[in-house]
Parts: structure tokens; C-alpha cells; sequence
């Protein structure tokens, strides 16, 4: 039996939790500070924080905010949004966070990964790809929320992200976002074939059954926001993970 880390993805704008639709149309989900005690209870593996404002915004993270929720988290938390010094690395890893999430700035400064991982190893370096099909019926790595094109397809992004120091590649497909469309499988199984690192998908959860078929297809780990927030029917605020014993057997046991 294969224990694959699950991951809540928690989307941060205006300091408030929000929730997308194919990166468009947040919904505001409540305070994440509460967010995060609740997974506290939930024996989770692992939490994930965006903050989708830092970037357009032209600024580094909010360290004070940063600090406040990691101050809350009882499971290791990853942090993303406006890093782009690692000096700002260097401030996260003393306020908590155990791995740090890079999207723009490792598209526009991939020495940026080298230099990161280099000072707190690359298992704790994160390259996220944003990808989404364009006109052409193409994939491409999106950066800037989904806005501006990198030109790179997912498998030559990936390996380069990986090459520069990545030590794991978060996957998350903008056009399933927040859908309930289940994980693009052919995608996951790519990327996990074109690289040597962990591969986590996003994009698309709906069940445990998309938690296993992503597995089975390579990733190493299967994260969700939607999935973990929302009351599927009607997408009444509802904060929720599957017990182990749920896992255990509609996961693990089946890869």
C-alpha cells in the first residue's frame, strides 16, 4: 500500500479565503486562520496557501498574515505568492513554512530556484505550472493567475523548472479549476514520466475515486480546493477531509 499525501489548497486574496473557477470568480470562503484549525483536527498531510494577489500586485508576501496562519498550522504548510528573493525564503522558513511554492519568478528567474534550493534544499523548493489549453488546442504553462503565456509546453516547462533546482512540481490545470471535472490523467501521466521529482495534481477533484486515478497515473500526491471546501450540491461553505480510514481504503489500498 502506497501512502500518497492528499493536500487542501487554500487560495489567499485581500488576506480573506477565496475560492476560483478556472482561476476566474472567487468566491469568498471565510477567515483562513479558521480554515487552517479546522484541518488541524483532520489529521492532514500537508496544507497549501496561495496568496493570488501578491504577484499582480507587485509585492512579496505578507509575512505578518504568514505568520499568523502559520502560527495555527499543526501539519507542515507550503506557501506561495510574490517570492522572489531568497532572503523572502529565508524569512518563511523561520516564520514556519516548510516549503516555499515559486510560479512568475520561476519562469522569469529560474536561477532564483538554484539559489533557493541551494540554501534549504530542494525538497523544500516547489515550481508550480498553471497550464490551459489555448486556441490552438495546445498546453501551455500560464503565469501571472493564468494571463500571460510562458511559450512552454508542460513537460519541457516541467523539466526545466527541475533542472533549475525544483525538487517537486505542483500541476494544476486552470481550465478544471474549481469544476469537479476530475484530474486531466493523460497530463499527470506526461509530466510525471518527464521528470524524477514528485509530481502534486490540482485541478478537478471531485471524489477519492480522481484521488486514486491520479495516483495510478503518476502523481505523488493529489491536492484539491473545492473539493475540501465546498458542499458539492449547492457550494455552501463546508470544510471537510476524508478520515484516514476513508483513504485507507478508497485510495491506498487500490495503487
Amino acid at each position: 500500500m502506497r501512502r500518497v499525501r492528499v493536500i487542501p489548497v487554500l487560495l489567499i486574496q485581500d488576506g480573506g479565503l477565496v475560492k476560483t473557477i478556472k482561476f476566474k470568480d472567487p468566491t469568498y470562503v471565510g477567515d483562513p486562520i479558521n480554515a487552517v484549525k479546522i484541518f488541524n483536527e483532520k489529521e492532514i498531510d500537508e496544507i497549501v496557501i496561495l496568496d493570488i494577489d501578491a504577484t499582480r500586485q507587485n509585492r512579496g508576501p505578507d509575512m505578518a498574515r504568514i505568520k499568523e496562519i502559520a502560527g495555527e498550522a499543526f501539519i507542515p504548510l507550503a506557501y506561495g505568492g510574490g517570492v522572489s528573493t531568497v532572503q523572502q525564503v529565508q524569512e518563511l522558513f523561520y516564520l514556519g513554512v516548510e516549503k516555499v511554492i515559486f510560479n512568475y519568478q520561476a519562469f522569469k528567474n529560474p536561477e532564483l530556484l538554484t539559489a533557493a534550493s541551494q540554501l534549504v534544499g530542494s525538497q523544500s523548493i516547489v515550481a508550480s505550472m498553471d497550464v490551459k489549453k489555448n486556441w490552438l488546442g495546445k498546453f501551455k504553462v500560464m503565469v501571472k493567475n493564468g494571463k500571460e503565456d510562458t511559450g512552454f509546453d508542460p513537460v519541457t516547462y516541467a523539466k526545466k523548472m527541475t533542472d533549475a533546482g525544483a525538487g517537486e512540481i505542483f500541476l494544476n490545470m486552470i481550465d478544471r479549476d474549481g469544476t469537479y471535472s476530475g484530474y486531466d490523467l493523460d497530463m499527470i501521466y506526461a509530466v510525471s514520466n518527464a521528470v524524477k521529482v514528485p509530481v502534486i495534481a490540482c485541478g478537478g477533484a471531485s471524489s477519492l475515486e480522481d484521488f486514486r486515478k491520479a495516483i495510478e497515473k503518476g502523481a505523488s500526491a493529489v491536492a484539491a480546493g473545492s473539493f475540501f471546501v465546498f458542499q458539492r450540491a449547492h457550494r455552501a461553505v463546508l470544510i471537510s477531509y476524508p478520515n484516514q480510514q476513508e483513504l485507507k481504503e478508497q485510495v491506498f489500498t487500490k495503487i
